[in-house]
This record gives C-alpha cells, structure tokens and sequence, in this order.
C-alpha cells in the first residue's frame, strides 16, 4: 500500500457495519474521475475490493475485539470519545484490527488521516504530510498519519517524524507486527504509548465470519452455503487474523461455485496460504522461547511440539542446534555431562545433512534435553564470579602464577606451588582464590544426575565449602 487520504468530512459510514472508503481529496481530474469511477462500482453493487476490506467497520461499535482497550471505561475508548488522542504505537499480529481502528479514530475524531505503508513509502512522502499538518493546525484541524509496518523505517526514517511528533503537527498511529521496544527509536518512542492488540478470540472471528456471511452484498449473492462445522474449521485455521479467515473464505465461496463450502474446498482454499513467521519478528521469538522453556521443564512433548511448529514454519534447523547446545550447558549441565557432546553431534548434523532428515536428529535431540536432569549451577557459578571479575585490583596468588624466566622466579613467581598429583589421591589442600575471596563460594552442585556425585566428592575434598 503506498499511501492513501482520507477528509474528516468523509468518516467512515455509520450506517452500516461495513466500511465504505470516503471521498478522497480531489488533486486534479484524475483523481476526480477514479473517484467517481469508485462511486459508480459501489452503486452498481459491484464493489472489488477483497472481502477483507469491504467488511471493515464503520464504527467503534461495530468493531470487534479489543475490548481490553475498547471497552466501557477503558484508556484506549475514553481518550477516543473525548477526542483526546495521542500518538501511539499499535502492536500486534496481522489481522488484528490495527489498519481498521487507525481508521475509526481519524473518523471519530474529526481528523484528516494521511496512511502511508513505511514498504513503499519514505521521508519525501512524510514530510509532505507533516507540512499539510502544520497548515491543519493553523485551521484547527488535527492531522493524523497512519505509519504501517513503522518497523521497516530505519533510524533516519523514523527520526523524519520525531519533530512533528513532539511539536503537535501529527498525530502518529504507528502499527507494527514487532516488539517496538526492539525496532522504534527510543527517542520516538518515548513520545508514544504503545497499545498492544491481542490476536482475535474464536468467538470475535465467529463473530466476523457470520457478519460477512450475512451482511456483505457479493457473499449473499452468491448464495454461499457453509454448515456450522466448516465456519468452526474456518475459524481455528484462522489462527486470531480476521483477515486471513475471510481471505480464505472468499477464495472457498468462489471455488464452491452454487454446492456448499466443505472441508475439501477450505483445503483447496487454504492452499498456498503463507503460515505467518517471521524470523525477525515476535512469532520467532515466543515460539523458540517456548522450546527452551519447555526443555527446561522438563517436558518433552512440549519440546518436540514447539520443534514441530518451527520446523513447519520453515525455521533454520541449525538455528534451533545451536540453542540447544546453549541450553545443553546452561540447564542441564554437569547433572548430565553427555548432553552437550549429544547436542553438539546433532548441530554438527544439522549442519552437514540438513532437512528433512536433520529434522529427526533435532528431536532426539530435544527429548533427550528434556528427559534429561537439569542443573544451573556452572551458569550460576559464572554469573556469579564474573561480578568480582572485573575488580582487577585484587592480586593472582603468586603461587599460582606462571614462572617462564628467572627474573619471574626470583621475584617469587609460582614459589610454593604444590603439584596435586604428586600426592595421594591427586589432591592436595592450597589456597587457590586470592586472599581477598578466601570466602567466596560460587559453584553450587545439585543432587541432579551425575553432578550429585561431584557434589559428594567435593564435599570430602573441601568441607569446609562443599561440605554446608
């Protein structure tokens, strides 16, 4: 999408649960004649636009979903009713409501709504908006810029817009399928608040689905007919985007022809459908986080679920090797010392068979991980120690240190040093911290696995450490 105008004059139809694109701002004929060619096709019924569009809302009432910031008493509908907008960052999945409640703001509140898609769009197109909204407030009027995907503006971009964020000449409704904390500036930022959309609850897509069924010309004039079973089916496969569902369903009522919507045409419908996963984006980061997470907790359906749906998804399976090599040692351990070379074979195999039979490999892998005791400690342990690494005032035992020359050993250089295997049983008590943390403790061994036994040896050989 480029970009697109809309007049407060030309708020979106409240006649209707439908949203009907008002007229846009008349620049030349041109644009007059798209405009009354546009005219022409609605009232002929033939209206092109993809289902999708035609069944936007044309009212905060006939918006669903959200009520979490919608709803009676909350933020988002009272700054809204008193007309108090400010500039926000919608975040959430597609087909979510973002677009369509950017639009019912602008309508609500009297503002004229500039959208401009940040894939197609640049600074020249911004600032061209930013220079109508300085001519805007001189009228009194507000000026709202719609930024979709504002995470693909990079930092020279999004700084473009900063400036007429702060003065008050726009209103910026940025909409991003990202965490922004991650892709906006912190300078921009800070002079939004960020409004998160949930995905859409089955019962809201029911909702859409039997108000496109039953309110959209072209759907009922077709004579579309689908059982109370394939709407269900339609709306799991939804997944919380409204758009995708009634994309799907359109394409399903064209193939179905005058016989009914089955399950054999949604899956012919279906096909080519792009399962939404971003490797950059949020989709990314909750589903591996699951992965980890449920490894940790020792669940391995989890685990291999959460491996299923990145697989599916298209995922890098050397991606996923290599946090579970990460995870072989920060979770698992020395409570099962095996885990790291076995998570380190499937990476090595990941990497040099790749799928679909690495993907066997992969789950081995995982159910081993997950099956497997856990520890932390050597995590801990580090953690731990790195917060006194840094004070280099404190002095290596000069015991401990190295003597290559002379000079270094007569000034005393690894004097005293007891070689441990010169003694029964290998070990001989010494001082090895320095005198300063003779009292630190950092490695904790667990009673998990193999590393109760390490925690039995070291409380013999240390008791006084090891042995609490």
């Amino acid at each position: 999408m480029g970009s697109e105008h809309l007049s407060p004059e030309n708020v979106p139809s409240q006649s209707t649960g439908l949203f009907l694109l008002g007229r846009p701002m008349l620049t030349g004929p041109a644009d007059r004649f798209a405009q009354i060619r546009r005219y022409n096709i609605m009232e002929n019924d033939r209206d092109i636009r993809p289902l999708a569009e035609r069944c936007r809302p044309g009212t905060l009432e006939a918006f669903v979903g959200q009520e979490h910031l919608l709803g009676p008493g909350k933020i988002l509908r009272s700054v809204i009713d008193k007309k108090t907008v400010f500039s926000m960052l919608l975040w959430g999945e597609p087909g979510c409501g973002k677009t369509t409640l950017a639009r019912l703001i602008a309508g609500h509140c009297g503002m004229e709504a500039h959208f401009l898609s940040a894939v197609s769009s640049g600074v020249p197109e911004v600032r061209k908006v930013i220079e109508r909204g300085k001519e805007n407030r001189k009228n009194g009027v507000q000026t709202l810029l719609f930024l979709d995907e504002i995470h693909r503006f990079n930092k020279a971009q999004q700084d473009a817009v900063l400036g007429a964020v702060e003065s008050g000449d726009i209103v910026l409704i940025g909409a991003t399928t990202e965490n922004p904390s991650f892709q906006v500036i912190a300078p921009l930022l800070s002079r939004c608040r960020v409004v998160r959309l949930h995905p859409l609850a089955e019962k809201d897509l029911m909702r859409i689905l039997e108000g496109a069924l039953e309110g959209d010309p072209a759907l009922a004039a077709s004579g579309v007919r689908i059982d109370t079973s394939e709407k269900e089916k339609l709306v799991a496969l939804a997944q919380g985007d409204a758009r995708r569902m009634l994309n799907v369903l359109e394409q399903a009522a064209l193939l179905a022809g005058e016989g009914p919507i089955t399950d054999q045409v949604i899956a012919e419908a279906l096909r080519g459908v792009v399962v939404y996963y971003d490797r950059a984006g949020d989709r990314h980061y909750d589903t591996i986080s699951a992965f980890i997470k449920s490894m940790r907790g020792s669940d391995p359906d989890a685990a291999v679920y959460y491996l299923a749906r990145m697989l599916v998804a298209g995922e890098d399976p050397v991606f996923i090797a290599r946090r579970m090599v990460i995870f072989a040692s920060e979770d698992v351990g020395n409570a099962s010392p095996q885990a790291l070379p076995i998570a380190v074979a499937a990476m090595t195999a990941a990497q040099n068979i790749g799928p679909p039979e690495a993907e066997i490999i992969l789950a081995q892998c995982a159910t081993f991980l997950a099956s497997s005791p856990k520890s932390n400690a050597s995590y801990m342990a580090l953690m731990k120690a790195k917060e006194r690494a840094g004070d280099f005032s404190i002095e290596i035992p000069m015991h401990l240190r190295n003597a290559p020359t002379k000079l270094m050993s007569g000034m005393g250089y690894s004097k005293g040093y007891r070689y441990p295997h010169d003694y029964e049983g290998h070990f001989i008590h010494e001082r090895y911290l320095p005198e300063k943390l003779a009292s630190e403790h950092y490695y904790r061994p667990s009673s998990e696995g193999s590393e109760k036994a390490i925690a039995e040896r070291l409380a013999r050989l240390w008791p006084e450490r090891f042995g609490k």
